[in-house]
C-alpha cells in the first residue's frame, strides 16, 4: 500500500482526518516524486548491469556456489539465481514507488527464509547477493537518491537475517 493510501485508510479506520504530521509526510514524499521515478528508471533501464556486476560481485565473495556441486554451478542453476536477483531488484523500485516497505514486505520476505532453507539455498549468499545488489545500484545514483534507495534494501537483508 502507498504511503498516501496508508494514511488514508489509517484516518478512515479512527474516523478522523489525517494529523499535521501525516500531510507533512505526504508533502514530502510528492517533493521526491521526480527523484523516485528517476530511481526507478535507472534501475529498470540498468538491471541487466547491476545484476552482472553483483553476480560477479557475489561469486568472487562465495566461489564455492559457482564451484562443481555448487548452488550455482552450471549455466541453468545460475541463471536461476540471477533471476531472483532481478526480482528483488523489482521489489526495490515496487517500495519507491509505493514510499514504503509493506510491498516488499508482502511480496517479497515473509517466508522467503523458509522457502531458501527448503531449496537448500545458503540464506547467507542471499543476503550478501542483495547488498551486492544494493552496492551495485548504489553506483548508478547520487548520494541523495542512494539515501533513499539503501533503506528498501537494507530492510530486505534485515527480512532475510
Amino acid at each position: 500500500m502507498s504511503l498516501v493510501s496508508q494514511i488514508i485508510v489509517n484516518a478512515d479506520s479512527e474516523l478522523r482526518y489525517p494529523t499535521i504530521g501525516e500531510l507533512e509526510a505526504i508533502q514530502e514524499y510528492l517533493k521526491t516524486g521526480e527523484m523516485r521515478i528517476r530511481i526507478i528508471s535507472v534501475l529498470r533501464d540498468k538491471e541487466k548491469e547491476i545484476i552482472q556486476k553483483a553476480s560477479k560481485a557475489i561469486f568472487q565473495i562465495h566461489p564455492e556456489y559457482i564451484a562443481p556441486g555448487g548452488n550455482a554451478e552450471g549455466a541453468r542453476k545460475r541463471s536461476l539465481c540471477l533471476r531472483d536477483y532481478g526480482w528483488y531488484l523489482r521489489l526495490v523500485t515496487y517500495g519507491i514507488l509505493a514510499g514504503d516497505k509493506e510491498a516488499i514486505e508482502k511480496i517479497g520476505i515473509i517466508g522467503v527464509r523458509e522457502m531458501y532453507n527448503s531449496l537448500g539455498v545458503p540464506i547467507l549468499g542471499m543476503i550478501d547477493g542483495i547488498q551486492c545488489l544494493k552496492t551495485a545500484s548504489l553506483e548508478l545514483l547520487n548520494e541523495e537518491e542512494a539515501k533513499i534507495i539503501a533503506s528498501y534494501f537494507d530492510f530486505i537483508i534485515r527480512g532475510m537475517s
